[in-house]
């Protein structure tokens, strides 16, 4: 990557001002805000990064190669699910050159998911201990220093089908809704799409209510932390499954939980594969949402991919392989001047190349034999071509 272009006189990029974009590189600047909520901002400019862990120095020479300098870190268990766990995997990565933006693992010292957890949507039995959990859980991320985190608010999980080979010859996630297959799935359970999944219809009603039940307990607790907590879409974005509704499943419903919310540490983690897997139904798309919350400084991580169409049946793709082009995503979040992070997010993985050497553990995953991992150089690479591309075009304007 040079800083001119080969003597044909257009516009250049200085690398500097790329590399500053692009990929930030500077931690949290602790900092409180106006109000009472803390809020801790981060260095002006897009930030690829990816989800790892296991810190090895071998995988961590990979993720440089790859140009990341950016972490979803992946390596907390119940027993490191606290303040002085976070804290430690944190300076792992940091003692590496990595900057940590979330935890991944998201769970309790007790092993619960704190996330998508149906006592708490659905108002079940234990939802008070269910939340309190998760306060917690918001708590040890601020005293460790990692001001950011993705909520799920899914009552019966993530659904899918199975898998596709796509026609370029690689294995992706299936989702058709007619499929006998059909199923979600979360914290190890299994909810099948032929019978109520908590043994009855829940309403819309009631689930905003239990939402509302929830965040207003959620709001003083990441205020105080200076947690920033992005919400996730609901995958797939059907109206209902299994007897139970979705909330974050149209550009209506996000904006109205936003502003019960009412708090600049509640905002959007926007999945673009998600939103995409909606269509239509979702009543924007990702560049309209994008311009509505970014403004509004709402707007606080980007998963990156991309689907073969929207619902009623769906293969998730490469980035560059689906029916939306990724390229106007991109393009939208240098316009607004996004300064979160963009991750690829549910790789496809591709063929290994002939002769590449076996790894001793995985960049993605927790051990085992594996070679470099080409689904996601492919991504990453594809991440910093479109956000030069974008720069690029915005300086010529």
């Amino acid at each position: 990557m040079g800083s001119k272009h080969a003597g044909d006189g257009r516009v250049e990029v200085e690398r500097r001002e790329f590399v500053k974009i692009a990929l930030g590189g500077a931690a949290f600047l602790a900092s409180a805000s106006s109000g009472s909520a803390k809020l801790f901002p981060i260095s002006p400019g897009i930030k690829i990064g990816t989800y790892a862990q296991n810190p090895t120095d071998e995988n961590m020479l990979y993720l440089k190669e790859l140009g990341v300098k950016w972490i979803t870190m992946g390596d907390i268990t119940p027993q490191t699910a606290t303040a002085e766990g976070f804290t430690q995997m944190r300076k792992r990565w940091e003692a590496g050159g990595f900057t940590v933006y979330n935890e991944s693992a998201r769970i309790a010292p007790s092993g619960n998911a704190v996330i998508n957890v149906p006592e708490i949507v659905l108002n079940l039995a234990g939802r008070d201990e269910r939340i309190e959990e998760y306060l917690n859980y918001l708590r040890y991320l601020g005293e460790a220093g990692i001001h950011y985190m993705t909520y799920g608010h899914m009552g019966n999980g993530l659904w899918r089908s199975g898998s596709a080979t796509l026609p370029r010859g690689y294995v992706a996630s299936d989702c058709d809704v007619a499929s006998p297959d059909f199923h979600g799935g979360w914290n190890g359970k299994v909810y099948k799409s032929d019978a109520l999944s908590h043994g009855r219809e829940f309403t819309k009603d009631e689930l905003w209510e239990n939402y509302t039940y929830f965040i207003k307990k959620v709001v003083p607790v990441a205020e105080q932390a200076g947690v920033r907590i992005g919400i996730h879409p609901d995958d797939p974005p059907a109206p209902s499954l299994a007897g139970v509704p979705h909330l974050f499943s149209s550009f209506a419903d996000y904006k109205r939980a936003i502003a019960i919310a009412d708090s600049p540490n509640i905002g959007v983690c926007l999945c673009c594969g998600t939103w995409l897997e909606g269509g239509p139904r979702m009543g924007a798309d990702p560049v309209e949402v994008i311009k509505y919350f970014a403004p509004q400084k709402k707007l606080f991580k980007i998963h990156f991919r991309n689907v073969t169409a929207p619902l009623p049946h769906f293969t998730e793709t490469l980035m560059d392989d689906g029916y939306y082009n990724m390229y106007r995503i991109m393009d939208a979040l240098v316009d607004v001047g996004f300064d979160g992070l963009v991750i690829p997010d549910h790789v496809p993985e591709l063929g290994n190349s002939p002769g590449a050497p076996v790894s001793s553990a995985s960049v993605a995953g927790a051990g085992g034999q594996f070679r470099p991992s080409p689904g996601l150089a492919y991504s990453i690479g594809y991440l910093n071509a479109t956000l030069r591309a974008a720069l690029t075009n915005r300086h010529k304007a």
